[in-house]
C-alpha cells in the first residue's frame, strides 16, 4: 500500500522547487534556461529526496542546472523547511533528466507524420 503523506509531501517539495527556480535563483546555469522539475521521490523515512531537472534545450543544460542547483541546495532546503514547517528537511539529490526534450521529438514526428496523412487523398 502507498504512503499517501509520502506522495504528497513529494508533490510539495516538487512545487516549492519549482517556485524557487523561477523566482529565487539567480544562478546563470539555472535562471538563463527553461528548467523544469520533471518529478520528485522521497525516501520512505524522507530523509532523501532525489530531484529530476529537464530542460528544452537538452540533457548537457540539464546537467549545467543541475551543477547550479547544487550549489544552491543548502538555501533550497532552508527554504523548504521554513515555508512546510518540516523539523527535518530531507537531502536533496539533483538528477539531470531529458524528458522535455524527448517528449519534444515525439511532439515533431507527431506533426510530421499528421501532415504526411493530410497530403496524401
Amino acid at each position: 500500500m502507498p504512503n499517501f503523506k509520502n506522495g504528497r509531501l513529494s508533490e510539495d517539495i516538487k512545487r516549492e522547487i519549482s517556485g524557487l527556480i523561477r523566482e529565487e535563483i539567480k544562478d546563470p546555469r539555472v535562471s538563463g534556461k527553461l528548467v523544469s522539475v520533471v518529478r520528485t521521490e522521497l525516501s520512505g523515512d524522507n530523509s532523501y529526496c532525489k530531484v529530476y531537472i529537464s530542460c528544452i534545450e537538452g540533457e548537457k543544460a540539464a546537467k549545467d542546472a543541475v551543477k547550479g542547483l547544487e550549489s544552491a541546495s543548502g538555501m533550497i532546503r532552508k527554504r523548504i523547511s521554513n515555508v512546510m514547517h518540516l523539523k527535518k528537511c530531507p537531502e536533496l539529490k539533483f538528477i539531470a533528466d531529458n524528458s522535455i526534450e524527448h517528449s519534444a521529438e515525439i511532439s515533431e514526428m507527431l506533426k510530421k507524420i499528421s501532415t504526411d496523412t493530410e497530403k496524401e487523398p
